[in-house]
């Protein structure tokens, strides 16, 4: 019992420091991309960390086998460079015994990958989708970044509004707008008139706010105190007016439409289906936690270092390996869910391929020699 408490700690430190430094690399790359997709208006500011928590499952779904895997393969190999796997092994501690114990540990890290492949992650990806498409809800001002020019309508409208808040009984409002046009738009006070601006307009408003005409359901973003400028920049010939109040014509909300995406479905939904694509997303979820055990299998003898070669001998064979393991399993999943391979297959014969793997690595050591790098002779 001391040994296996030991060999746990060991391995689930370095598992757990590990899956810190991907999950950061991972968030962080994924955060700017939505940050991107913020500044340029196309979601709402509010809404990134929201999203940020929902795609968590699917970063712990990539991460976590991962981590575990060079968790063993870390752990083991500073034992075994530091000689500590050696007086275990020569007091009568058998490969056997230590490969059954190293399973054991493994059955909490099943047992969590389990609840978040077969429950956490297919919700957290349908919250992401619906809240993705409630973003199509919102409208132009609700979109706008204070201080920041962001473009609409395929670069047909360029918007700066200096201040927005939040007003009672109004909703959202900006303040000093700028609106430069240079496609078709609609003007006039609630007006649906098209317009063509054949030369750039820009309006200068005091404040704008988005409104809905009752009768037909058009959304437009009404301005206040305008200045319009029209003429063209290259010979400086301009004409202004003013107005009281002018409306712009936003474009229309998307409609919305429940997310049915076998991702998204629950894994009693996809069990009994008889959809191609149902069927290689249950195999999927249900690969992710076969994949621990059979990762458990090779890291083990894998783990066996030289005392001069060090613990990291063998990483870059190990994540090789992980990789060419992981996108298998997405490359077979995608020929089951286009019908191109039998379900019955399915994803079960990269499993097999694997195991087999281990197994070679188990009973001939040698193998696993080869695939450190600067073996001692």
């Amino acid at each position: 019992m001391t040994i296996f408490r030991y060999l746990s700690k060991q391995i689930l430190q370095v598992m757990t420091a590990v899956t810190a430094v991907l999950l950061v690399v991972g968030l962080t790359s994924r955060f700017i991309q939505y940050l991107g997709q913020a500044v340029a208006g196309e979601i709402a500011s509010e809404v990134l960390f929201l999203l940020m928590f929902y795609r968590l499952p699917d970063f712990f779904l990539v991460i976590v086998p991962l981590a575990y895997f060079l968790g063993i393969l870390l752990a083991y190999g500073r034992m075994y460079a530091e000689n500590e796997m050696v007086v275990l092994l020569g007091s009568g501690f058998s490969q056997s015994r230590l490969l059954l114990l190293t399973l054991f540990i493994s059955v909490v890290v099943v047992l969590f990958m389990a609840l978040l492949s077969l429950n956490i992650a297919p919700r957290g990806v349908r919250n992401t989708e619906q809240l993705k498409q409630s973003q199509e809800q919102l409208t132009e001002i609700d979109l706008i970044v204070a201080g920041q020019f962001q473009s609409f309508s395929d670069g047909g409208r360029v918007t700066y509004a200096e201040q927005a808040d939040m007003v009672p009984g109004v909703g959202r409002q900006l303040s000093n707008v700028f609106v430069a046009l240079s496609s078709t738009s609609s003007q006039g006070d609630l007006a649906v008139t098209e317009s063509k601006v054949e030369a750039p307009r820009i309006l200068l408003a005091e404040t704008a706010r988005p409104i809905i005409d009752i009768e037909t359901g058009f959304r437009f973003m009404r301005l206040e105190n305008v200045y319009q400028y029209d003429g063209n920049p290259i010979n400086g010939e301009f004409s202004i007016a003013q107005f009281d109040a002018q409306s712009i014509r936003l474009p229309d909300t998307a409609e919305f439409e429940e997310v049915l995406e076998e991702e998204t479905l629950g894994t009693a939904e996809l069990i009994g289906s008889s959809l191609p694509e149902h069927k290689a997303e249950l195999q999927w979820r249900l690969s992710i936690v076969i994949l621990i055990p059979i990762i458990t299998l090779i890291a083990v003898p894998m783990s066996e270092v030289e005392p001069r070669q060090g613990r990291y001998s063998k990483l870059i064979s190990a994540a090789l390996i992980y990789a060419i393991y992981f996108l298998l399993l997405q490359f077979t999943r995608d020929l089951v869910a286009g019908g191109e391979l039998s379900p019955i297959l399915g994803l079960w014969w990269v499993h097999a391929l694997f195991i087999g793997v281990g197994v070679a690595l188990f009973r001939y050591p040698d193998l696993g020699r080869y695939l450190s790098l600067g073996r001692v002779k």
